[in-house]
Protein backbone atom coordinates (compact mmCIF):
# COMPACT_ATOMS: atom_id res chain seq x y z
CA UNK A 1 0.00 0.00 0.00
CA UNK A 2 1.19 3.47 -0.67
CA UNK A 3 0.58 6.52 0.74
CA UNK A 4 -1.85 7.88 -1.60
CA UNK A 5 -3.63 5.01 -1.01
CA UNK A 6 -3.31 5.02 2.95
CA UNK A 7 -4.83 8.41 2.21
CA UNK A 8 -7.65 7.78 0.31
CA UNK A 9 -8.46 5.19 2.67
CA UNK A 10 -8.31 6.67 5.67
CA UNK A 11 -10.06 9.69 4.04
CA UNK A 12 -13.10 7.28 3.41
CA UNK A 13 -13.19 5.81 6.59
CA UNK A 14 -13.45 9.10 8.41
CA UNK A 15 -15.61 10.76 6.09
CA UNK A 16 -13.04 13.44 5.17
CA UNK A 17 -11.47 15.22 2.28
CA UNK A 18 -7.93 13.58 1.15
CA UNK A 19 -6.33 16.66 1.55
CA UNK A 20 -7.62 16.83 5.38
CA UNK A 21 -6.65 13.34 5.51
CA UNK A 22 -3.08 13.91 3.97
CA UNK A 23 -2.52 17.09 6.39
CA UNK A 24 -3.53 15.04 9.80
CA UNK A 25 -1.71 12.11 8.42
CA UNK A 26 1.84 14.18 7.28
CA UNK A 27 1.29 16.07 11.12
CA UNK A 28 1.10 12.58 12.97
CA UNK A 29 4.26 10.86 10.95
CA UNK A 30 6.32 14.28 12.13
CA UNK A 31 5.16 14.16 15.63
CA UNK A 32 6.31 10.27 15.77
CA UNK A 33 9.58 11.54 14.64
CA UNK A 34 10.31 14.69 16.64
CA UNK A 35 9.11 12.53 19.61
CA UNK A 36 12.49 9.39 17.99
CA UNK A 37 14.70 12.63 17.91
CA UNK A 38 13.96 14.15 20.97
CA UNK A 39 14.91 10.22 22.82
CA UNK A 40 10.70 9.92 23.80
CA UNK A 41 9.14 6.76 23.75
CA UNK A 42 5.17 7.19 21.66
CA UNK A 43 2.94 4.20 22.54
CA UNK A 44 -0.17 3.82 20.40
CA UNK A 45 -2.63 1.07 22.06
CA UNK A 46 -3.75 -1.55 19.84
CA UNK A 47 -0.85 -0.43 17.17
CA UNK A 48 2.66 -0.67 18.98
CA UNK A 49 5.14 0.89 20.31
CA UNK A 50 7.77 3.35 18.66
CA UNK A 51 11.12 4.06 20.38
CA UNK A 52 14.37 5.07 19.84
CA UNK A 53 17.08 2.19 20.51
CA UNK A 54 20.74 2.17 21.43
CA UNK A 55 23.16 0.53 18.58
CA UNK A 56 26.38 -0.38 20.46
CA UNK A 57 29.83 0.71 18.82
CA UNK A 58 31.22 -2.97 17.29
CA UNK A 59 33.49 -3.98 14.86
CA UNK A 60 32.71 -4.73 11.47
CA UNK A 61 34.31 -5.54 8.26
CA UNK A 62 34.90 -3.45 4.93
CA UNK A 63 33.66 -6.10 2.32
CA UNK A 64 35.12 -4.68 -0.77
CA UNK A 65 38.45 -4.27 1.00
CA UNK A 66 38.30 -6.97 4.00
CA UNK A 67 39.65 -4.37 6.12
CA UNK A 68 38.18 -3.90 9.66
CA UNK A 69 36.34 -0.94 10.59
CA UNK A 70 34.48 0.89 13.86
CA UNK A 71 30.87 1.37 13.73
CA UNK A 72 30.10 4.10 16.16
CA UNK A 73 27.35 4.23 18.60
CA UNK A 74 24.09 5.27 17.40
CA UNK A 75 20.43 5.50 17.86
CA UNK A 76 17.78 3.75 15.60
CA UNK A 77 14.18 3.98 15.54
CA UNK A 78 12.08 0.73 16.51
CA UNK A 79 8.92 -0.01 16.41
CA UNK A 80 7.59 -3.11 18.42
CA UNK A 81 3.61 -4.19 17.45
CA UNK A 82 1.21 -4.71 19.84
CA UNK A 83 -0.23 -8.05 21.16
CA UNK A 84 -3.44 -7.61 18.92
CA UNK A 85 -1.90 -6.22 16.14
CA UNK A 86 0.59 -8.97 16.00
CA UNK A 87 -2.59 -11.42 16.17
CA UNK A 88 -4.71 -9.87 13.60
CA UNK A 89 -1.41 -9.73 10.68
CA UNK A 90 -1.06 -13.39 12.02
CA UNK A 91 -4.76 -14.22 11.30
Amino acid sequence: MTKAELVNRVAEGAEVSPAVAERVLNQTLTEIKLALAEGKTVYLRGFGTYSPKQRKRKLARNINRGTPIIVPAHTIPFFKPAKEFKELVRG
